[in-house]
């Protein structure tokens, strides 16, 4: 990462990229904010003269916050040891006004700068899910924020040749899950995808679902055990599209329309005013091939107008 302090000088300005990096290393807002807020507390804890000491305090707000994330993602896969079904990351409203990433040059290699366009998609989001703690948090550092592998080394208290061969463990995972298959130039056809998946959800259209769905299609549904959910994933077009239409009858009057989720379009389902679950869709040759559903009402509190 290049070295370059704050651009006003003032840590607070940082806090939106430090939100960022802390999402994408522990997969909720509410974690990303104890994160972010625990940073800054060890920032403050130290004196004057030691803060003025600090070459760049963004440098090293981030990797505080990546020494804080490695350890909070030891205790968390512990913790959803005993979630009830699926777990799935929190989706995010919007385009994600903390999508930037500092520090990065220009004219990076094409996989880079895709890396980076979807590094708050659901898509990838679900993948670091599957990372080891130390995988997760090499891959954000040095293929999202570009920290160097010396600089990741002191994060995670491993050699450089060591976070070299955890990012590539990392890069491979992506690789074999089909992130980055909808590259920028399928964005339209991902929009008509998602379009044409409400149009046929909301027509309770089974059929239509499944000419939609790829025959392989594997359906994640997250309820957390307070919501009704799939405990297991479903596979194949029929089962799926069977599952999301029955929603409408559990919840009849159930209203279904496209939005921003974790910045890519996605649907958004509300019951009398709430919004009940969000839909997240990974398109590949012209069909769905991974669809991601979160219930849990934990998870949707954003969704929700904070409430």
């Amino acid at each position: 990462m290049r070295d370059e302090a704050t651009s006003t000088g003032n840590p607070e300005a940082d806090r939106g990229v430090l939100l960022g990096l802390s999402y994408r290393l522990l997969g909720t807002l509410s974690d990303a904010e104890d994160a972010v807020q625990e940073t800054y507390v060890r920032w403050y804890r130290m004196s004057p003269h030691q803060r003025q000491e600090v070459r760049s305090p963004r440098a090293w707000l981030i990797k505080t916050a990546g020494r804080i994330g490695l350890d909070m993602l030891t205790s968390a896969r512990a913790r959803r040891e005993t979630y009830v079904g699926e777990w799935l990351p929190e989706p995010v409203p919007g385009d994600v006004p903390w999508n930037d990433i500092p520090g990065r040059a220009d004219g990076e290699d094409p996989a880079v700068q895709l890396v980076q366009s979807e590094s708050v998609s659901m898509a990838l989001m679900v993948v670091l899910g599957t990372m080891t703690p130390a995988e997760r948090v090499v891959f954000i550092l040095h293929d999202v924020f570009g920290f160097t592998f010396p600089e990741v080394s002191e994060v995670v208290d491993r050699s450089p040749a060591a976070c070299r061969q955890l990012a590539t463990s990392a890069r491979r995972r992506v690789r074999r899950e089909r992130v980055g298959s909808t590259v920028a130039a399928d964005a339209e056809e991902h929009s008509r995808i998602v379009r044409s998946f409400r149009r046929a959800w909301s027509a309770g259209d089974v059929a239509g679902l499944v000419q939609i769905l790829d025959p392989q299609v594997t359906a994640v549904t997250d309820g957390g055990g307070v919501v009704s959910a799939s405990i297991a994933p479903l596979r194949g077009a029929q089962d799926a599209a069977k599952f999301f239409v029955g929603a409408l009858t559990r919840q009849p009057g159930l209203v279904i329309v496209e939005d921003q989720v974790n910045g890519q379009p996605g649907l958004v389902a509300s019951h009398e005013g709430r919004v009940v679950a969000v839909v997240s869709l990974l398109v590949d040759g012209g069909r769905v091939v991974e669809a991601w559903a979160v219930r849990n009402p934990e998870k949707l509190v954003a969704w929700n107008h904070g409430e």
